[in-house]
Parts: C-alpha cells; structure tokens; sequence
C-alpha cells in the first residue's frame, strides 16, 4: 500500500501518514514506515490491549489512544473502532499527512493477491483444498481467495467469524464483545466480496483460547487468539467430514500474544 502510494505520489518521499490500526496492520506500517523514513503516527482504541500500543511505539511510530465508547479493554466495538478513525481523519485534516484508509484501500487487497496467495500455492506445490481466514478489513481473505480461485475454482474458501457476531453468514450480531480484536465487527467490510467465499465457520471466545495455548504447548508458537480462531476452524472444517480424509487445509497466524 505504501509503495503505491509513492508511486501514485499519493505520498511524498519522508512524508507524515496516519492511520487508524487495532494492532497488526500498525505493525506492519511502523516497519515499514522505519524503513522508508516516513514519519507515522497511528490511532487506535484505548480498549486493544496495551502491549500492542508498546510494541508499535518500540518501532517508531507515535501511537494516539482514543477513548473506548462501547466496548470494554480487550473487547473492542464497531464503534470503538470508527471513534478511532474519528480521531486518524481529524490528524489528516490538521496535518495533511497520507491516510493509508485500509478498510476501503484496494491495494490492501490486492498486496495479497499478488503476494500472499502465490506463497500459499507455491509452498503447498499447488496442493491445496481449502483457505480459512478471519476478516478485519477483509484485505488477507479477498486477496488469498481471489488468487487461489483463479489457479482452481474447486479449493474451498471460508470466513472464519466470532460466534455471535456473523455478519457475514448474514446472521444478527449478539454477541459484539468478543476476544478476536480486529477482526468480527459485525458489519460487511467494504474490501469484501461474496463471490470467492464458500462458507463460514463461527468459533467461540473458548474454542480460541483452547487452541492459543495448544499452538504454545504443543508447536511451540506464541500466538494470540485469532490465530487461536483461524486453527479452531481449520479443524473443525477437517472434521466436517466435508473435505477428502486426506485434505490440505491452509490458514495464517495472523498475531503474536499482545
């Protein structure tokens, strides 16, 4: 997205951008932004858990919190997140700075398309029956699925959603307060189209954590809980019964625990 940018001259070379993040996409701008010699200062709900405000700061960015409307701390809202974007498009109007806007960028998208999803069918040697992702911006998901549809329609493409909060399987929110941060809005993100996705799977705050600690326990990866999530549906996707016993199902870690 950055690259772009500066290409379009969108964004100037050691120009400012901002952004709103609920922790991962900040990451990624902060190392980026390092690298490039941008200056980035991101805007993120004060209810996503401290440790990501200290690990972007540690890379450099100037981190602003915005006050929790809704939610509660670990437990972030729809509209704890737009008060966030709130805060990112009032910095833009004061600063002039480049607002990377990933809920609605295209390129966020396609970065996956032309990167992601060929890393997908490459290290699986094009040996691949289904993708599961969970959706924030919706930017991983479109972009693997569209990818891999195109190198064969028949490999299963799921959303993974936090129970109670579906948007996507077209069901009311009940439960909006749940642990995936980032990700299960409760809305249809812009970024996403239906016509890659086969199906979606709910998985509950207790199927996460289980299958967290498992990641630590028993591969030894220091995961949070939508990393938890995308592995508790990839298997009971495998348990279904609705793909071959001897199925190739691929997901992504998304997150470290922060």
């Amino acid at each position: 997205m950055i690259k772009r940018a500066l290409k379009s001259g969108k964004l100037k070379p050691g120009g400012p951008i901002v952004e709103m993040t609920s922790g991962n996409q900040g990451c990624g701008l902060a190392v980026v932004s390092a690298v490039l010699g941008h200056p980035l200062t991101l805007t993120m709900s004060a209810g996503n858990s401290p440790q990501r405000a200290s690990m972007m700061r540690a890379l450099g960015a100037n981190v602003v919190l915005a006050p929790q409307v809704e939610g509660k701390p670990g437990n972030v809202t729809l509209a704890d997140a737009l008060e966030a974007e709130s805060l990112a498009l009032k910095l833009v109007e004061d600063t002039g700075a480049y607002y990377v806007n990933q809920f609605n960028n295209d390129d966020n998208s396609k970065a996956h398309e032309e990167t992601t999803g060929p890393e997908i069918w490459r290290q699986t040697g094009g040996r691949i029956d289904a993708f599961l992702a969970t959706v924030g911006t919706a930017g991983t998901f479109a972009g693997v699925s569209r990818y891999l549809k195109k190198q064969n329609k028949d490999i299963v493409c799921v959303v993974v959603e936090p129970a109670g909060a579906e948007a996507i399987k077209g069901e009311p929110v009940t439960k909006p307060l749940h642990i995936l941060q980032g990700s299960g809005y409760g809305m249809v993100p812009q970024l996403f189209k239906f016509d890659t996705m086969d199906s979606t799977i709910g998985v509950s705050d207790e199927e996460a954590v289980h299958y967290k600690e498992l990641l630590g326990s028993k591969e030894g990866l220091y995961l949070g809980y939508t990393s938890g999530a995308n592995v508790a549906a990839a298997t009971k996707l495998l348990q279904s019964g609705k793909l071959p016993n001897d199925a190739w199902v691929v997901t992504v870690l998304v997150d470290t625990v922060k």
